[in-house]
C-alpha cells in the first residue's frame, strides 16, 4: 500500500485543494491517506472521509518581537515534535504540503527521513513557506504558469497542475440551480463572496452599491456573508426590497456558481480557480495585504478580459455601483466576458495533481 500524508494550513484556500486531492484518490485499498491540519482551522470535515485525520499545534507569527510570538514559537516547536511522531507512526511514502507555516517542519523532517515530498502553490505569488521549502521539496506543483518565475532556481522541479477543485463542483442546469435557492429565472443574479472567512468590507461595499442603484427590481442575490455579518446583511436586503439568499457558509457552491450571472468576490486562489472553472464574469476586490497575493491572482482574470479589478481603496467612490449598473444596462457584457474564457488555458487539475503525487517511485 502506498501511504500519502497531506498537510494543510488553516484557511479554505489551503484546505480545499488538499480535500480535492484526497477525494481524487478515491477509496482504493492500494492507497492509504492521512490529512494533517492545525488544531485551529476554519473547516469542519463533513461526513466520513475515506482517509485518516490528525491535528497538530500551529500558529502564525507576526512581525517584530512580542510575547505572542514567543508563545507562537513554542507551539510551532510542539507542532514539529508532533509532525515527527506522525511521520514515524504513519510512515508515508510521499508527503504533500499545501502551504502555510504548519507545513514547514513536516516537509523538512520528511526530507531528513528520505521521504519524497511535493509542495503545492495555489497563488500566483508564492507564500513565504513555499518559497523557503522550494529548495528542499522534490517537486513543486503550481496552479498558474506565472508562478514559475518565482521558482526559477528550481525549474527542473516545477509541474504545472492547476489548483485541484472539489469533485462536487460540477455544472448544474441553471433552472435547477435557481430552483435550489427559490430564485426566479430572468432576473440578474449576483453572487457575493468575501472569502473563506468572508469580509465585512466586501459585505458593506456591495450593500452600499445596491443602495445607490435606483431600479433594483431586476436584481437577485446569493450572498455568503460570514457568520458575524449574516444578521445585518439579511436585514439590509429586506430594507432594500431585494430578494436575497444569505449564508454564513455554503457547502453546495456548485448551485451558486451555476445560476449566477456575475460574481463579486475577493481574489483568493481557490476562488479564482473556481471562477475560471465555471467561467463567470467577475468583479474582484483583492485583499490588500498578504504580500499582494490576491491582486496578482485577480490580474489573471483581468488580463483574460473575464474580470474587473476594484481595489479596496476605491470602494468609497461609488465605482462598484457604476460597474453593477453597467452590467444591468448591458447584459451582453456578461456573455462577452464569459466567452473570453476560451482564451484561458484550463487543465484537469485534480487528475494532473494526483498523477504528480502517485508517480513517485
Amino acid at each position: 500500500m502506498k501511504r500519502i500524508l497531506a498537510i494543510s494550513g488553516s484557511s479554505g484556500g489551503h484546505i480545499f485543494p488538499a480535500l480535492a486531492f484526497l477525494d481524487s484518490l478515491g477509496e482504493s485499498k492500494e492507497i492509504g491517506a492521512l490529512l494533517v491540519l492545525p488544531k485551529k482551522n476554519i473547516f469542519n470535515l463533513l461526513g466520513n472521509p475515506s482517509y485518516q485525520l490528525r491535528y497538530i499545534s500551529a500558529t502564525s507569527l507576526s512581525p517584530g518581537l512580542s510575547w505572542s510570538n514567543l508563545f507562537a514559537c513554542v507551539r510551532l516547536i510542539q507542532g514539529a515534535f508532533e509532525s515527527a511522531g506522525l511521520l514515524l507512526s504513519f510512515r508515508p511514502h510521499v508527503v504533500v504540503g499545501f502551504g502555510s507555516i504548519v507545513s514547514v517542519a513536516m516537509i523538512l523532517l520528511a526530507r531528513i527521513l528520505g521521504i519524497k515530498t511535493l509542495i503545492h502553490e495555489q497563488n500566483v505569488v508564492p507564500g513565504r513557506a513555499n518559497c523557503f521549502l522550494a529548495k528542499f521539496a522534490d517537486r513543486i506543483a503550481i496552479s498558474f504558469i506565472e508562478s514559475s518565475g518565482y521558482f526559477r532556481r528550481f525549474r527542473n522541479k516545477i509541474i504545472l497542475t492547476g489548483n485541484p477543485l472539489r469533485p462536487a463542483l460540477t455544472f448544474v442546469d441553471k433552472a435547477r440551480a435557481l430552483d435550489f435557492f427559490g430564485l426566479k429565472p430572468g432576473k440578474f443574479t449576483i453572487l457575493v463572496i468575501g472569502g473563506s472567512q468572508a469580509s465585512k468590507r466586501v459585505n458593506a461595499a456591495f450593500l452600499e452599491a445596491l443602495a445607490g442603484i435606483a431600479d433594483k427590481s431586476g436584481i437577485q442575490v446569493i450572498h455568503l456573508s460570514g457568520i458575524e455579518g449574516l444578521e445585518l446583511v439579511e436585514k439590509t436586503y429586506e430594507e432594500l426590497g431585494i430578494t436575497a439568499r444569505c449564508f454564513a457558509f455554503l457547502d453546495k457552491m456548485q448551485y451558486a456558481y451555476s445560476c449566477s450571472d456575475l460574481i463579486i468576490s475577493r481574489a483568493g486562489a481557490t476562488t479564482i480557480s473556481e471562477i475560471i472553472f465555471f467561467e463567470l464574469a467577475a468583479v474582484l476586490i483583492p485583499y490588500p495585504y498578504a504580500r499582494g497575493h490576491q491582486l496578482a491572482n485577480a490580474k489573471i482574470l483581468e488580463g483574460a478580459g473575464t474580470g474587473i479589478i476594484v481595489e479596496e481603496d476605491a470602494l468609497g467612490t461609488g465605482i462598484l455601483a457604476k460597474i453593477i449598473k453597467g452590467f444591468l444596462d448591458n447584459p451582453e457584457r456578461v456573455r462577452t466576458m464569459r466567452f473570453s474564457y476560451a482564451y484561458l488555458k484550463k487543465a484537469d487539475a485534480r487528475n494532473l495533481f494526483r498523477e504528480a503525487v502517485l508517480s513517485f517511485n
